[in-house]
């Protein structure tokens, strides 16, 4: 007699409970592959905004390193994002100090000041990087000459002090109330090279280095993820079918 058969000729009482748990290792096989193409799409997606951003970055870089011109008329916020530019003049009294930080240095100050260019026009620039511990040095007298990129940074978020205007101490580079409290177009120029260069400020031109590009991580998150979402899946099917099959089977 055929071990699957009893003496009435029916399913045997070791293929029947293995028959019913094949129809119910449906829902977790279904479900397993419906969560790891979830998980799978998810990874896709972030290779597909990792290209893109990467060519955000391109972007970014070639509009940075392009040849400096002179300073526009009227630089629109959208169109002139980092554009590079050239400007000669004179630095005027008063400097802003942002609190910021640099990876292998530690935390110290943008210098931000009032700049009158030869043709007469009061802007910001940043002058760059000064160490927290050292004090803030004279502003340049003599002439000089600036090359850099117009910026209009995002430096705030919902975390964000205000800045301590009194105390000199700003947080954010909110151009319009810098520009208001040094009374300069509301337009700041990130300074590449200053000549004469001063000794004690570092400049920190605009570059892509901060913005952040983590979609290569997640995609990898959501790959192995999905891997073992899948090997879970697996071993929770070959669990259950040995245990249906009973001892020895």
């Amino acid at each position: 007699m055929n071990q699957e058969e009893d003496a009435e000729g029916g399913p045997s009482a070791f293929s029947r409970p293995w028959g019913l748990m094949r129809k119910a290792l449906l829902i977790p096989l279904l479900f397993g592959l419906v969560g790891a193409g979830i998980l799978i799409s998810l990874g896709v997606w972030q290779m597909q905004r990792l290209a893109w951003k990467e060519g955000v970055l391109a972007e970014i870089e070639s509009r940075v390193s392009a040849a400096p011109v002179a300073l526009p008329a009227a630089p629109d916020p959208k169109d002139d994002q980092y554009l590079p530019v050239t400007v000669s003049g004179t630095f005027d009294t008063g400097a802003l100090r942002v609190l910021v930080s640099r990876k292998r240095v530690g935390a110290g100050h943008l210098v931000i000041s009032p700049f009158e260019t030869d043709a007469g026009r009061r802007i910001l620039v940043d002058r760059g990087f000064l160490k927290l511990d050292t004090p803030l040095p004279a502003t340049p007298q003599a002439p000089v000459t600036i090359t850099g990129n117009l910026h209009w940074p995002d430096d705030r978020n919902s975390s964000t002090p205000d800045n301590d205007i009194d105390d000199n101490t700003w947080f954010a580079r909110d151009i319009p109330q810098m520009a208001d409290h040094l009374s300069t177009d509301p337009l700041l120029l990130t300074a590449r090279r200053i000549t004469p260069a001063e000794a004690a400020i570092t400049p920190m031109p605009v570059d892509t280095g901060n913005i952040p590009n983590d979609h290569l991580q997640y995609a990898v998150t959501w790959f192995s993820l999905a891997a073992i979402w899948l090997a879970m899946t697996g071993y929770y099917i070959l669990r259950s079918r040995k245990s249906a099959k009973g001892p020895g089977i």
